[in-house]
Order: structure tokens, then C-alpha cells, then sequence
């Protein structure tokens, strides 16, 4: 019996491919007889700070890419996301529950998979840890006292509106230079309802961390506050930037906020990038000073999580084992992927090398080429300023040469990976 630690992203593909290539597993997940700060639903596979799983977009993004390669593997999340995706523009986003539910049905459904509700307090000599970046206190000792503790990052989610509490006559429909059927729906702000709103952000009050917890912030899910605190403009240039839209009467917005419905319903909005750290009062006060938000109902207010990953690249090989226990992987954020696409695809990768194990092969990494195989080697290179990594371009092997056109060599890059993507597969007999 395999014994997988936790039911998030990583855990449940890892579960999943295990379950349907002959192995007994067992799912062992906390919940529901404990939650971490985060979460809140007894489901497998719960997402916390978002409902995107960012581009979907094969040609011209990694993250897109990445997706198609789990794809062509059999990933449960990516067919459970394709069933319960809501309009978004160009990204993947999905209804939270009903993603949820669909992952933890096809889990069930499984007779090779048991699902049991346990607190593992002690790491385990085989199997897969998949507990996440808010591991619980016992177990994290438990990893701090044989690997050194790792590090810490922190990422925030945004608040949540009510759909039907937004003025519309203060929002216009469009997405961002015309991509997609008018899935976001935008706030435009004056120059001075954006200098207003900027100047209360940034002098609003922070919930307070614990000491623990003071640390890095992780650039890709910094706070809005701490964004718009290194310059006025800084936000015009990121989150709230205008470019590729346009208002009714033809003029470009000073700034603008996007709000991406929530789930299928679209009976809520998510504040696009205002992941946030402000107490709640303050958050309400705040994007109230936004004209479309006046008298918004904020369904859930954004919080900000510790997260904790490994020094990996000193703990684990390349195929997500530990260094001292080659049937003992880690997988999912802990590892130093970031993003739940990311997480997702380290625990696919960990269950297709551990099964690889139990037949009495030695794991085969993929391809330098593709994004899974790019990441795994990215967790395990020598690194002293080791931090988490989305699925970029950066990380790809290139070796086209020069090509100037960015969109042509992005094109070249995904039809490349995804042929050794196939030639992996039949290396491995999946």
C-alpha cells in the first residue's frame, strides 16, 4: 500500500495516477478533523487564493504549455478543470466547488484508492509528501528535523465580491486587448480616484504576522499594498494597468480594476491581483473608494498564508526523491514549484517515478525541453538563493539559435516539447 500525505493539488494527481496504474493506495488527508488557517471544506483538492490556473494559451505561455503536457499524461486536476471552467479571457479559471467535487469523484471512484482522514504528525520512509506550504506544526517539525527546516514565503488571496452588489453603471465588459467574450468586468478610475485610492491603500492597516512568519514576500503573489507602496504609478503599470482597454466612448481608462467572476454562477467576482494582507475593516473601506465597489458585498476578504518550502535543491534529486530515501518523494509547493498548475504537475511527475520504482525501474526525468522536465530540474539544481518557480520560458532548454520573432520561437518551443512530451511517454510504456 502506497501511503500519499495530503490531499491538495499534488497529493490527488499523484493518488490518481497511482490509482489507475495498478497500485493500492492509500489518501491520507487532516481534514475534515483538522483545517490549516486556509482552508475551510472537507473536499479533496480544495484551492484557497484563487480560481485561475492562469493561461491557457499553448503557444505563447508556459504555464499554457505546462497544462497541455499534463494533459497528454492523464492529469485528473486538468480534466477536472476543463469541466468546471468559467469564462476568463484567455486563462483557464474554474468553479471552485464544482472543481473540487470533480476531483474528489473520480478519486472515490477508484477502488485502488482509500481515502482516509488521519494527521500524520511523523515523516513517513516511503510514499509521497504532498502537506503543502502550510504543513501542519507536527509533521513540519518532523521534515525540519531531517532536512534543516527549509524556507519560508508568504502569498495572499484576494477578496471576493458579491456579484449583484457591484454598479454596473460604473463598469464597462472587455477583456484585455479583445482576448476572449467579455469575461472580465472592469472598474475605471479618474486620476484622482486613483491617487485617492493608492494613497488609503498604502496607509491602510496590515493584519499583524507573528514573528514566524515575518519573512519574504514572493514577488508573484505580493500584497496590492506593498505593490502600490514602491510608487504611486506602480499599480498603473501592473495590476490596474489600462492598456488594451478601452470605455464605452472610445478613451483609455487612467487605471482600471478587473473582476473575474468567481464561479460558473457568476453570482461573484474576484478582485483581480489585489491579493492582500489589510484587516478586514480596512479592506472594505479601501476598494470601497473604488466608484463600481462603493456598496460591494464582500463575500470572503483576502488573507495572507505562511508558506513553507525545502532547500531542495539539497533534499531532493531531480525526479522529486529524497537524497537519503529514494522511495520517500515530496511533492507540490513544499518543493519550491509555485502556482497550482506547478504543484499539480510536481505530484504527476512524483506519482509516475514512484510507479516507475515499484516495477523496478530507475525514474527517467523528462525532457530538458519540456515544462515539466524543466521544473524537476529546477528543484534540484545547485542553488544557494533557491526560491519557488513558476512555469516560465526561462527555464526551457532553447538551442533553435537566435529567433526574433517572440511569438514564432514560443510556437517552436510548444511543438518541440510536446513532441518529447510523446517520445516520454513511450520511453516509459504509459
Amino acid at each position: 500500500m502506497i501511503r500519499i500525505v495530503g490531499a491538495g493539488l499534488a497529493g490527488c494527481e499523484a493518488a490518481y495516477f497511482l490509482g489507475t496504474h495498478g497500485a493500492e493506495v492509500e489518501l491520507i488527508d487532516m481534514k475534515p478533523l483538522k483545517f490549516s488557517p486556509a482552508h475551510s471544506s472537507a473536499a479533496l483538492c480544495e484551492l484557497v487564493c484563487s480560481n485561475s490556473l492562469k493561461s491557457d494559451d499553448i503557444y505563447g505561455n508556459a504555464c499554457g504549455l505546462l497544462k497541455e503536457e499534463m494533459r497528454r499524461l492523464g492529469s485528473v486536476t486538468m480534466a477536472a478543470a476543463e469541466r468546471s471552467r468559467v469564462p476568463a479571457g484567455g486563462a483557464l479559471a474554474v468553479d471552485r466547488e464544482k472543481f473540487s467535487s470533480l476531483v474528489t469523484g473520480a478519486l472515490r471512484s477508484l477502488k485502488s484508492v482509500h481515502v482516509c482522514a488521519e494527521e500524520v504528525k511523523e515523516l513517513p520512509e516511503e510514499g509521497i509528501v504532498a502537506t503543502g506550504p502550510l504543513t501542519a506544526d507536527g509533521l513540519a517539525e518532523s521534515i525540519a528535523r531531517r532536512y534543516g527546516g527549509g524556507l519560508h514565503f508568504f502569498d495572499a488571496s484576494a477578496p471576493i465580491v458579491a456579484a449583484d452588489s457591484v454598479d454596473l453603471s460604473k463598469t464597462f465588459t472587455q477583456d484585455r486587448y479583445g482576448k476572449g467574450g467579455g469575461d472580465y468586468l472592469n472598474c475605471p478610475l479618474t486620476e484622482e480616484e486613483y491617487g485617492k485610492f493608492v494613497y488609503e491603500l498604502v496607509h491602510a492597516e496590515r493584519a499583524e504576522l507573528h514573528e514566524f512568519e515575518k519573512g519574504e514576500i514572493f514577488e508573484g503573489c505580493m500584497p496590492v499594498e506593498v505593490m502600490a507602496s514602491r510608487g504611486k504609478d506602480t499599480l498603473r503599470f501592473g495590476t490596474f494597468k489600462p492598456v488594451g482597454l478601452t470605455l464605452p466612448d472610445g478613451a483609455r481608462p487612467y487605471a482600471v480594476l478587473q473582476l473575474r467572476k468567481e464561479n460558473e454562477a457568476g453570482t461573484s467576482y474576484n478582485l483581480v491581483g489585489c491579493q492582500t494582507n489589510l484587516k478586514f475593516g480596512e479592506q472594505k473601506r479601501v476598494f470601497s473608494l473604488i466608484p463600481a465597489l462603493k456598496d460591494a458585498e464582500f463575500l470572503r476578504y483576502g488573507v495572507m498564508h505562511r508558506n513553507t518550502y525545502l532547500q531542495s535543491p539539497d533534499v531532493l534529486n531531480a525526479d522529486f526523491s529524497a537524497k537519503d530515501a529514494p522511495r520517500l518523494f515530496f511533492a507540490g509547493q513544499m518543493t519550491g514549484v509555485e502556482g497550482y498548475v506547478e504543484s499539480a504537475a510536481s505530484g504527476l511527475l512524483a506519482g509516475v517515478h514512484l510507479w516507475r520504482k515499484l516495477g523496478g525501474k530507475d525514474s527517467i526525468v523528462p525532457p530538458a525541453e519540456t515544462v515539466l522536465g524543466a521544473l524537476s530540474r529546477y528543484i534540484a539544481a545547485p542553488n544557494r538563493d533557491f526560491q519557488p518557480m513558476n512555469a516560465n520560458y526561462g527555464v526551457l532548454a532553447e538551442g533553435f539559435g537566435e529567433i526574433r520573432d517572440k511569438k514564432e520561437k514560443r510556437r517552436r518551443l510548444a511543438e518541440r516539447s510536446l513532441e518529447r512530451i510523446e517520445r516520454w511517454k513511450a520511453e516509459l510504456g504509459l
